[in-house]
């Protein structure tokens, strides 16, 4: 019966447009403990027994014109796709008599408040890497088998005992640093830890630039990395992602990323309008 209801759980989830589905047990968080316990699941919502993680993909075409208008509209959606499927999840699970809420994908209200306060309530990278999504990565991010680290991620607390899945045992991260050296805030700031250390004032700064041009979010990070069965259907170019920075400050139209730059140059204000990258870091 409870089988049942888990395949019930994750069919209905696939129909509202989740990519990936994955179940975690709250006993997780007790046992990993890489948390402060007001983070906890069983801590936000007391009834909660499973946490159901629901993973959306990041199309690498729009991703790779990033920061655009373009991939800003395509974070949007996934937004309103990931909020909508996880509410309509819990409905459905509160109608075969279970108890269940969702935790919004982002829950903040705007990025300047992550510049004084870097964190959400609770983390859903956290819930996807105990629900067997994947691992974490240098960039902080969850890396699956998939996407890599293109995926955005929203979580359904429930009081149903399902079972869960196995986590992912093999790290999938390189280590090959691409996101780190591709940062256009150098947020990363060491190289000898799996999970690089992060300055996340300078990384929510630039973000709150990017959206005063209508160009949020950044997502180089997940852009360039290597990870996921995804790059076999699209390729990876490591040359043109290392490159990208020096060549269009040396020629804004760079044969190379006339792809690219074509839609940065619509549909948003130009960067050099107000302010610059330097003056955003530095409030």
């Amino acid at each position: 019966m409870v089988t049942s209801l888990k395949q019930q759980i994750s069919r209905k989830a696939k129909q509202a447009g989740a990519g990936l589905v994955g179940f975690a047990s709250v006993d997780r968080w007790e046992e990993y403990r890489e948390t402060q316990e007001a983070f906890f699941p069983h801590r936000i919502y007391p009834f909660a027994r499973t946490v159901i993680v629901l993973a959306v993909p990041i199309m690498i075409p729009m991703l790779d014109t990033t920061p655009s208008i373009v991939y800003s509209e395509l974070y949007n959606t996934t937004n309103r796709l990931l909020d909508e499927a996880a509410y309509k999840l819990a409905a459905f699970i509160n109608d075969k008599g279970h108890r269940a809420a969702f935790f919004p994908r982002d829950a903040y209200g705007d990025i300047s408040i992550l510049i004084r306060q870097p964190e959400a309530a609770f983390s859903h990278v956290l819930a996807a890497k105990y629900a067997g999504l994947g691992t974490l990565g240098y960039n902080h991010t969850l890396l699956t088998k998939e996407f890599g680290p293109r995926v955005r991620l929203v979580s359904v607390f429930t009081d149903a005992e399902l079972p869960p899945d196995a986590m992912q045992e093999k790290e999938l991260c390189q280590k090959c640093e691409l996101c780190r050296k591709c940062c256009p805030t150098s947020a990363f700031t060491s190289t000898e830890h799996l999970i690089a250390d992060m300055d996340k004032h300078r990384c929510a700064s630039y973000h709150k630039l990017l959206k005063e041009h209508y160009r949020y979010p950044c997502g180089v990070c997940i852009k360039v990395c290597p990870a996921g069965n995804d790059r076999k259907l699209y390729g990876m170019d490591t040359k043109k992602y290392l490159h990208e920075r020096e060549a269009l400050q040396q020629n804004p139209e760079a044969a190379e990323y006339a792809d690219w730059t074509h839609l940065r140059n619509f549909g948003a204000l130009p960067l050099n309008d107000s302010g610059s990258l330097k003056d955003s870091l530095s409030t």
